[in-house]
């Protein structure tokens, strides 16, 4: 019998790189009748092994003796959660040799049996040893050469390797809340927790929001007396912080319908959303705006194990919502451009272009302060142990 968890985590390992599945999607889809445990562990073992897969891929090849592309979807799907357990749980390999047979068996597969359980018994001797004998860089961390690449540039080799491991760890587990509900940290408002209780969530006592994600919101400064335009606003976190007549705009259809049910759920009635494209709204004069503009999400990988595998940078897009942004906010108006990114040319390159006067945060936030651009803030998580937030408070004249 194959264990529940496994069986998960295979479905979504599966999913994930067969047919281009979101990681959180697959997830929620083949964990919907696990129990609490059995869901935990479901999740850790298939985010793991979509966070681990290059370096995974590579074992298979290295010591089962047999390119990963050519191998059938189910087998290679099955020694792939093999191999991340077997280098980096403590799992026995009698236990993961019988559910990756299994696996593969409840494929029809039985003339590959044979095969997977003699690499996953070859996998058990020696991956984790492997894996340990790799040199420190992209390949044992299992990061694109692109993501390794931009980070030595931007911050230097030794960071970039805390970077990297930073985001294959499981990052803090923060809520907004204006009650204390565990742990206050260096945000106010902001709470560390162990676990999110279904109830306050709800109820909208509580909401899952990094401390880089809140202090972007708390940036803006919004007043009650104000007008306020969030520009890329789903799924609400930043949206539900802001005071005054906020419109909320967001493109995507479904991610609209979310957004709404966010801010009702947290009981914000001073919201307003428009389901539609920023650079073609018609509404102007705004006092302060937020645009939390997509990017590549360099920032959020240890929250999102495929982003890596997916992640392209935006600048071009970025520039045009700023620009749509600053035209929709009166003369000396304020404006707030983060991304959760950790990349200069979607960052700071984006606000020198954009002709915007710089207000500096350094006096505000000084534990944030951006290393070599301290007018900004960047919050990493080697340095701060949050979510990568580039931020940028900007005026209009």
């Amino acid at each position: 019998m194959i264990a529940p968890a496994r069986r998960a985590a295979f479905e979504v390992v599966r999913r994930v790189f067969e047919e281009e599945s979101y990681a959180d999607r697959a997830f929620t889809a083949a964990a919907e009748n696990l129990s609490s445990g059995d869901r935990a562990l479901a999740q850790r073992l298939a985010y793991g092994t979509v966070q681990r897969v290059r370096t995974i891929d590579y074992g298979i090849e290295e010591i089962g003796k047999r390119p990963v592309a050519k191998l059938d979807i189910p087998v290679r799907a099955s020694l792939r959660l093999a191999a991340y357990q077997l280098a980096w749980t403590a799992e026995p390999v009698h236990a993961v040799a019988n559910d990756a047979v299994e696996l593969v068996r409840s494929a029809k597969l039985e003339r590959a049996v044979p095969f997977t359980n003699a690499v996953v018994r070859r996998l058990g001797r020696s991956m984790r040893g492997l894996v340990a004998s790799l040199p420190p860089g992209p390949l044992r961390e299992s990061y694109p050469d692109w993501i390794y690449e931009t980070w030595v540039r931007d911050f230097g080799i030794d960071e970039a390797f805390e970077l990297m491991e930073a985001q294959n760890e499981p990052p803090e587990l923060v809520v907004r809340s204006a009650d204390p509900v565990g742990e206050p940290t260096d945000v106010p408002g902001a709470w560390r927790v162990d676990r999110i209780d279904p109830v306050d969530l709800a109820s909208g006592r509580v909401w899952p929001q990094s401390r880089g994600s809140q202090v972007a919101a708390l940036v803006l400064g919004s007043q009650p007396d104000e007008r306020i335009l969030d520009g890329c606003a789903a799924p609400g976190g930043k949206t539900a912080m802001l005071q005054g007549a906020v419109t909320a705009v967001e493109l995507h259809p479904g991610r609209s319908r979310e957004l709404e049910a966010n801010l009702k759920r947290q009981r914000r009635t001073n919201v307003t959303v428009v389901n539609g494209d920023l650079r073609e709204l018609a509404a102007d004069g705004f006092d302060r705006a937020l645009i939390d503009a997509p990017c590549s999400g360099l920032g959020v990988l240890a929250r999102r194990p495929d982003l890596r595998w997916r992640a392209q940078p935006l600048a071009e897009l970025q520039s045009e919502l700023l620009a749509a942004t600053a035209a929709r906010v009166r003369p000396g108006g304020t404006i707030v451009y983060s991304v959760c990114t950790l990349n200069r040319d979607e960052n700071e390159a984006v606000v020198d272009a954009s002709g915007l006067e710089v207000e500096s945060l350094a006096d505000e936030w000084p534990q944030f302060r951006h290393p070599t651009r301290p007018e900004f803030l960047l919050t990493t998580p080697h340095r701060h142990g949050t979510t990568g937030f580039f931020i940028a408070r900007l005026r209009k004249w």
